[in-house]
């Protein structure tokens, strides 16, 4: 069976985010869930050995962004896809409202701080996306304060790019019905009452709105160098595979490598003997 995978959004391309798309690709939707775990599972040890490699070199670092409208899976994709990995190479993030410290600074700062160091992944759920994403929405800003923010977020991203840190853009893409159906599941197990937020319901009543939002900061803001991905995200598993293969390979094509032998080696295991 011949699996489409993943295309990063090309720059200058028109972003349509329509419900029909948040579906599994073709052919996709025909795989069964233990078929889906078993290739999850491949992909989570080449990663594993891939950042045990890179963790070791720390002469580079992999940041990886998760946007998404509520319910559409970030924590689970965090979970699922990184959660085998060693924890002392991976670092999380999770944007919440700025504090007032954060507030009295540039809206970059907290997330400067937050950039993973050589050596590590870094995850982010949220991002400065948030920035021309909530703020847009709610009116927090003017206009003529958030729209220059998409050429400052790219020349942000470009002096990491450049600083050695590769970024892996993801927003996690799911239908009104399937989001409908989640934030129900929420209110009838439990297990997951605490998970609901009274405030994802006013969210939702502005989906046309974050949709027009989403649209326009994925298309002006994905660029060779920080890619953007829109993962179907309605069939989590489907999701989770999907953005598993794309760090896979990113991963495979910085080729971290085991730092060599010190140039005392021979003393050295003469010492141990």
């Amino acid at each position: 069976m011949s699996l489409r995978r993943l295309d990063p959004v090309a720059p200058g391309t028109a972003v349509e985010l329509a419900d029909e798309a948040a579906g599994p690709p073709a052919a996709w939707g025909e795989l069964t869930r233990s078929h889906l775990e078993e290739r999850l599972a491949g992909f989570t040890r080449r990663m594993d050995r891939l950042q045990s490699a890179l963790h070791a070199e720390s002469r580079q670092a992999l940041l990886v962004v998760l946007q998404g409208r509520d319910t559409a899976g970030k924590d689970g994709t965090i979970r699922r896809v990184f959660g085998p990995l060693d924890p002392q190479g991976v670092a999380i993030t999770s944007f919440k409202a700025p504090t007032a410290l954060e507030l009295s600074h540039d809206y970059l700062w907290r997330v400067h701080q937050a950039v993973p160091a050589k050596g590590t992944i870094g995850i982010f759920n949220r991002s400065h996306y948030e920035d021309v994403l909530v703020v847009r929405v709610h009116s927090l800003v003017p206009e003529a304060v958030w729209r220059p923010r998409f050429e400052q977020i790219n020349l942000f991203e470009r002096i990491l790019v450049e600083n050695g840190i590769t970024i892996l853009k993801f927003f996690l893409h799911i239908s009104r019905e399937e989001q409908r159906a989640r934030l129900r599941a929420r209110l009838e197990d439990a297990t997951k009452y605490w998970k609901f937020d009274a405030g994802d319901l006013k969210e939702r009543a502005r989906w046309d709105d974050y949709t027009t939002a989403y649209s326009e900061a994925i298309a002006r803001t994905t660029t060779v160098s920080a890619p953007w991905y829109v993962v179907p995200a309605d069939r989590k598993m489907v999701r989770d595979v999907l953005v598993a293969e794309v760090v896979v390979e990113t991963l495979e094509r910085l080729d971290p490598r085991y730092p060599g032998p010190p140039p005392e080696i021979e003393q050295l295991r003469e010492a141990v003997r």
